[in-house]
């Protein structure tokens, strides 16, 4: 499709008329692009092996335990692969529909998310960005069609919605200026992943596997990552149990000997505090998309240094589960009363619970003990309260505190670097887009396009 085909009259009839600047081309939206459902997948096409099934869940949390996966082949106009333009076009109009770049693995795409291939002459970041400025039309659009909590934006609606682009190396330059505060965000989202993966990793050797005591019992005299001091008071024994092998000595206890659950916080009905949705809450990572501030009514209630759990299907074997490190110091936020809070008690720190929560042996016992009917069930915290673990010492308690400690200060910095970074970008699209500035003011007046 040519660039010339794209442009339109501008008194074509269309519903929905954005700003743009004047010296852009107008056109559809839907013209921008070839826009390809993705398929309807049935349950005898599934498999344990093969590509993953891209659904908004694996769009916005990545694969996971919950992703059906295929070894049948289908048309290529399906087939996903790295570094795609993908906009999900029906769900929760707020936090469902938006356009995404898809950074998984290659796999097949299910219905209700559109591939979005541009048209010749149209730079696919810059269409991206398009769709991002478009969002608060696509969320007008779904919910005056929402039904059951879900709303869509069809083809059609594309083709009522007015759009334009300017030429191809002003696209360009808007584009880098997006694109380059979009990278550094994502360079810090790389980074955390990495941090969170190196403490729950410590988590999992020290509390679980208990890798150090196995290596003084193989003759080890040292467990790197483990100051040597108490490297050299750990047992040198482990003995059976109920529950497995744990080192001589240690105490199995129920889960609220070590951490508070639902420990009580004070919020007083109608005080404005931040509330964060459920459907805000990550299945990857600690930290939850958004959140905002809502007078409180009723719903659990949490501080910084809590870890909360998300216990109704399937939000919980999807594996929501948020780290507490966005809120004003000194205040209380609340959200749905589907979470379980968790607050470990000293000399734990509080990032013990969160890398507990994130655990397979939590996360197994919490899905196995889910009561009431099908579709609704949830895990009762009383069954979280009686979870056994294994009581650490002092001393063990305070040295993964030193050690982990550090790892989620410097993740929480990130983030707070992330959300700066993200407010300025979407300032810029927001003028950008509108004309209100153009690349050249943004660059303090360097040659534009």
């Amino acid at each position: 499709m040519g660039s010339d085909n794209l442009s339109q009259p501008k008194d074509k009839g269309w519903l929905y008329h954005p700003k743009f600047p004047d010296h852009w081309k107008r056109c559809s939206l839907y013209s921008m692009a070839r826009w390809v459902n993705g398929l309807a997948f049935r349950d005898i096409q599934f498999s344990t092996a093969g590509r993953p099934i891209i659904k908004i869940a694996e769009i916005k949390g990545g694969i996971s335990g919950q992703t059906k996966f295929t070894e049948q082949s289908f048309d290529e106009s399906v087939r996903v692969k790295e570094g795609d333009l993908l906009f999900s076009w029906s769900g929760q109009p707020e936090t469902s529909i938006d356009a995404f770049w898809w950074k998984g693995p290659e796999g097949w795409l299910n219905q209700h998310v559109f591939r979005v291939t541009p048209a010749d002459g149209i730079d696919p970041t810059f269409l991206f960005f398009t769709l991002r400025y478009l969002k608060p039309h696509f969320v007008g659009i779904a919910r005056n069609k929402q039904t059951t909590g879900l709303g869509h934006v069809t083809k059609r609606d594309l083709q009522n919605i007015e759009s334009a682009y300017p030429d191809l190396p002003e696209q360009r330059a808007i584009s880098e200026v997006l694109g380059t505060l979009d990278d550094k965000i994502d360079t810090s989202r790389k980074m955390n992943k990495t941090l969170e993966a190196m403490a729950r990793a410590i988590f999992k050797a020290w509390f679980i596997d208990f890798e150090p005591v196995k290596a003084k019992v193989a003759g080890r005299k040292e467990f790197h990552g483990m100051p040597q001091e108490l490297f050299d008071q750990l047992p040198d024994r482990l003995v059976e149990t109920e529950w497995g092998h744990i080192p001589e000595g240690y105490e199995l206890v129920n889960l609220d000997e070590l951490v508070e659950v639902n420990p009580k916080r004070a919020l007083k009905k109608g005080d404005p505090a931040p509330y964060l949705p459920m459907s805000e809450m990550p299945t990857r990572g600690h930290a939850p998309g958004s959140w905002e501030i809502r007078e409180y009514g009723s719903g659990m209630r949490f501080v910084n240094g809590d870890t909360l759990v998300a216990r109704i299907t399937p939000c919980l074997e999807n594996g929501k589960t948020a780290f507490v490190d966005f809120l004003p110091d000194g205040s209380v936020g609340w959200g749905s009363t589907e979470y379980i809070v968790l607050r470990p008690r000293p000399p734990l720190p509080d990032a013990y619970a969160y890398c507990l929560a994130r655990s397979l042996p939590f996360r197994d016992f919490a899905i196995k003990n889910m009561t009431g009917t099908s579709g609704r069930q949830r895990v009762p915290a009383s069954a979280i309260a009686g979870f056994k673990v294994v009581a650490p010492g002092k001393k063990l308690a305070e040295a993964f505190a030193d050690v982990v400690g550090p790892l989620f200060a410097m993740s929480s910095a990130n983030h707070s670097e992330m959300r700066t970074l993200a407010a300025i970008r979407d300032a810029l699209l927001l003028k950008l887009m509108s004309g209100s500035i153009r690349v050249p003011d943004v660059l303090g007046g360097a040659n534009g396009a």
